[in-house]
């Protein structure tokens, strides 16, 4: 559904892309996630053990950066993973302010077992467009993400 505002037209054509992107995004994030629900697993969870399954132990300042939320948010999300048993904090020897976060056994398990699903249903999902439009697609996407303002 396009904008009812009666701006000038560049605004309008702007407005109508942003709603554009704002739908597919979420509608593709919903179809591609919908899995999570079966093991118990938000998109942000699923989001921390990816990460940690395939970038190893990080602090949970690096999870901020990688994941994009905040330090309060990536905290209630590792509670929530550690009380799972699928992640632990080790404090480190030498400095005790410093904490980095490890998938458990239990936690690279899952990971393992749920990631190829999320795979394919990524590639599924975007499969609606030929290789040329998904590459296009990450070039218009990254522009956007990159642009400094």
């Amino acid at each position: 559904m396009p904008t009812r505002y009666s701006g000038s037209p560049d605004e309008i054509r702007s407005l109508n892309a942003y709603i554009a992107l704002m739908r597919a995004s979420d509608s593709v994030s919903a179809r591609v996630h919908r899995h999570l629900a079966k093991v118990g697993l938000s998109i942000s969870q699923f989001g921390v053990l990816e990460i940690l399954h395939h970038l190893g132990p990080l602090s949970p300042r690096d999870l901020c950066s990688k994941l994009l939320k905040s330090s309060g948010n990536v905290t209630l999300i590792l509670d929530n993973l550690e009380k799972r048993g699928l992640i632990r904090r080790e404090r480190d020897q030498s400095d005790r302010r410093m904490i980095t976060i490890h998938l458990t056994e239990a936690g690279d398990a899952l990971i393992a077992e749920v990631f190829p699903h999320q795979v394919e249903a990524v590639r599924a999902d975007l499969s609606v467009l030929t290789a040329a439009e998904q590459d296009e697609l990450r070039r218009l996407c990254r522009k956007l993400g990159l642009q400094e303002r």
